[in-house]
């Protein structure tokens, strides 16, 4: 059985147990301690993970125009994973602390890269730790490489700025922006040189995926939420830099709600160029 959403704990001590070869991705970031996530990975992390940085595993070169955290190029990503080890067909889980806003990211590109059997572990490493299950430290053993190769992709294809803009005009999608409110109201945040949101988005934090137990909400709950947001549009999904926008494209996945398309330069991007409209306040 192919995991291509969520994984449980259970299912994954299963899998590991049974002796299924699976590539696990340390997904731990901290946004303004770029080197605090490895630092946390080497620490503690589930035996035999790898780390994925998000700076310079899951995105690429930032060249002031594109982004915090643009796509990196899809020759470079297959290379990356296939060093890892990575083989055509082998499950992938993808794990953080932070309910999974980077662990999503790891979900949305392999799916990009036409590779459907990526899970994000529902609750992360806290819920590993929870059940008294072991961590190990240091660096994990070197791989042997593997056969993955990209293909078509899984997603819908990502939009670029003129697009989100035109859609101003036509509100023929609607654009759910996965910020914090307080950024997305346009308070100000030392990540934000330009504080507020693309005009005529929606707000759709997304914590507001998660229960309190840090677990997804049912997929009940989750198309819920998303309709009330979406009223019957397709969704343009984005945030400060096209990351925790995954979460809401996981969230819509699990949901089984029909994909929304990401915005990778998200607001990062949007607000390098002062043309741009800015608006500010509730949606």
């Amino acid at each position: 059985m192919a995991f291509e959403t969520l994984i449980g704990i259970t299912d994954l001590q299963s899998l590991l147990a049974s002796g299924n070869d699976v590539l696990l991705l340390d997904c731990e970031f901290e946004l303004g301690a770029p080197d605090k996530g490895l630092a946390i990975y080497t620490e503690g992390h589930l035996p035999g993970a790898h780390h994925a940085h998000l700076d310079n595993d899951l995105a690429g070169p930032p060249d002031g125009s594109n982004g915090r955290h643009p796509l990196p190029a899809r020759v470079a990503l297959a290379a990356w994973l296939r060093g890892l080890g990575l083989r055509k067909g082998q499950q992938v889980v993808a794990y953080d602390s932070n309910g999974g806003a980077w662990a999503a990211r790891a979900w949305w590109l392999l799916h990009w890269m036409g590779h459907a059997p990526i899970a994000v572990l529902d609750g992360g490493k806290q819920a590993w730790v929870a059940a008294g299950l072991p961590l190990e430290s240091g660096p994990p053993p070197p791989a042997t490489p593997g056969n993955f190769e990209a293909s078509d992709p899984l997603v819908p294809s990502p939009v670029d700025a003129g697009e989100v803009l035109d859609n101003i005009a036509t509100s023929a999608a609607q654009v759910l922006d996965a910020r914090d409110p307080s950024r997305f109201r346009g308070e100000p945040n030392p990540i934000d040189p330009v504080a507020g949101h693309i005009p005529g988005a929606r707000n759709r934090c997304f914590r507001d995926n998660l229960g309190p137990d840090g677990r997804f909400r049912s997929p009940e709950e989750l198309a819920a939420g998303f309709a009330t947001l979406l009223q019957g549009r397709p969704a343009i999904l984005q945030c400060g830099s096209g990351v925790t926008a995954c979460h809401n494209a996981l969230a819509m996945a699990i949901a089984g709600l029909a994909p929304g398309r990401l915005y990778p330069g998200s607001w990062s991007e949007w607000i390098t160029d002062p043309a741009r409209p800015v608006a500010i306040g509730e949606a």
